[in-house]
């Protein structure tokens, strides 16, 4: 694997069943989050909707990814993170599977985004839920966000909007 591969590159089913297909998101801008529905950050699912809804049509998308490695906090089948996300916060954008973000089971989109730090300068493990990753229209990480930083954040609005010129 080479360092300056695009995370878009790597497959990853959908929450729902079936390939996610990321390359479909080739030329957009991309906030990657690892989601959980029974943690203290949860209500940034709000935030990151209005984000989606926001910036949609100018080429932007977050993606979701359900992992239950932080004190077993996103336990819920496909079914019911699905249902969660669309009933509690009304959910338009796309999810993939339950997957592990750290540790030798890490997926490979999580191979890709790790190495890249945020602006104090962590890279490596995602730290808890809601560990955000900007990729640009150009399918290369160029943010990367700490799960207390809200998706509406100036620093988060800027970053998406810098990509969307």
């Amino acid at each position: 694997m080479t360092t300056n591969a695009s995370p878009l590159d790597v497959g990853i089913d959908a929450l729902q069943g079936g390939a996610a297909d990321l390359k479909q998101y080739a030329g957009q801008a991309v906030l990657v989050v690892n989601v959980a529905s029974k943690c203290g950050l949860t209500p940034q699912y709000a935030g990151l909707e209005r984000l989606q809804e926001r910036y949609a049509e100018r080429g932007f998308t977050v993606l979701g990814v359900p992992c239950n490695q932080f004190m077993g906090q996103e336990p819920g089948s496909a079914e019911e993170i699905a249902e969660f996300c669309s009933a509690t916060y009304g959910v338009t954008f796309p999810m993939t599977e339950k997957v592990e973000v750290n540790g030798e089971n890490r997926h490979p989109l999580y191979e890709r985004l790790t190495g890249f730090a945020d602006a104090e300068g962590h890279s490596g493990d995602i730290r808890w839920n809601f560990e955000k990753f900007l990729i640009g229209r150009d399918g290369s990480v160029v943010a990367r966000f700490s799960p207390q930083v809200e998706p509406e954040s100036p620093e988060v609005v800027a970053a998406i909007e810098a990509q969307l010129g």
